[in-house]
């Protein structure tokens, strides 16, 4: 069972007992809006998508997670960053709220991304501010109210809610050679024994593993994480050399592996979830 908006997101709702778990993935959607006039080719827009995430962690609803993804992509509206980071020289007119637009949104990656990659624009010119209040409408809002949902329903439940935000990251940008990257926004979005346990198991697979560098964690961790109050939430990204050509987007063998030690680390988070709810309730 589970939960569809068209062209906006899916929701793969537990099989069998649920757990207080959530993975997500807002950045792996491939599903590209009629009215997504842009300028670069399709090929480079694709390589901003994380391709396959969504396939990696395809498993953990057998293990009574909720895994929520997100149809649409990136570079139209991003769910991972604030609404309110936005870059107002790319709007025809005054957006009706103040906007703190964040040092990635001046470098064309914010909300709504102004370059496809450094020196290359993504629309022939500005955009509509109607326009963007609907994309925040349609795809960004309901996306976070799913995810608040999710979090909500497993705190109300179960006392709390354990959040794994899914992504993939390039080999050739600031990974360090690491393999995956933890992020807990040093150390503000969840308890560490959580962090310690995914840091454990993917090292325990053999993988580098780098713990809020390069990458800390962004809107979904920040907006969710509050592990005063049961609420932990962590940023995973994974390495794409890993289980896939970056430039033509193929899997290659590597897939099977990583699908397969994702899916093992998948458990034992939710044994852990499992674990400690149980503790929680004999107390």
């Amino acid at each position: 069972m589970g939960f569809v908006i068209e062209g906006v997101l899916v929701r793969h709702d537990p099989v069998g007992l649920r757990l207080p778990v959530l993975f997500d993935s807002p950045h792996s959607g491939s599903v590209y809006p009629l009215d997504f006039h842009h300028l670069c080719p399709d090929p480079v827009l694709r390589q901003a998508e994380d391709t396959y995430v969504d396939e990696l962690f395809g498993a953990v609803p057998t293990f009574g997670a909720t895994l929520l993804c997100a149809l649409f992509p990136r570079t139209y509206i991003d769910a991972n960053r604030a609404a309110d980071d936005l870059d107002p020289k790319l709007l025809d007119g005054r957006w009706p709220l103040p906007l703190r637009p964040s040092a990635k949104s001046a470098g064309g990656l914010g909300l709504i991304r102004t370059l496809c990659r450094p020196g290359m624009p993504l629309y022939p010119g500005k955009l509509s501010v109607e326009d963007v209040a609907a994309r925040l409408d349609r795809y960004y809002h309901p996306y976070h109210a799913e995810v608040a949902a999710a979090i909500n329903a497993n705190v109300a439940g179960f006392g709390a809610s354990w959040h794994v935000d899914c992504h993939s990251m390039p080999s050739c940008g600031d990974g360090g050679g690491a393999d995956f990257v933890v992020g807990d926004r040093d150390g503000t979005t969840s308890e560490r024994a959580f962090v310690d346990l995914v840091v454990r198991t993917l090292r325990a697979h053999g993988y580098a593993v780098a713990l809020n560098h390069p990458y800390k964690g962004v809107e979904l961790v920040r907006r969710y994480g509050k592990p005063g109050r049961g609420r932990h939430s962590i940023q995973l990204e994974v390495n794409r050399r890993l289980y896939m050509n970056e430039e033509t987007l193929e899997k290659h063998a590597g897939f099977a592996v990583v699908q397969r030690d994702l899916t093992a680390l998948a458990r034992e988070i939710c044994a852990y979830a499992g674990s400690r709810t149980a503790r929680r309730a004999a107390e």
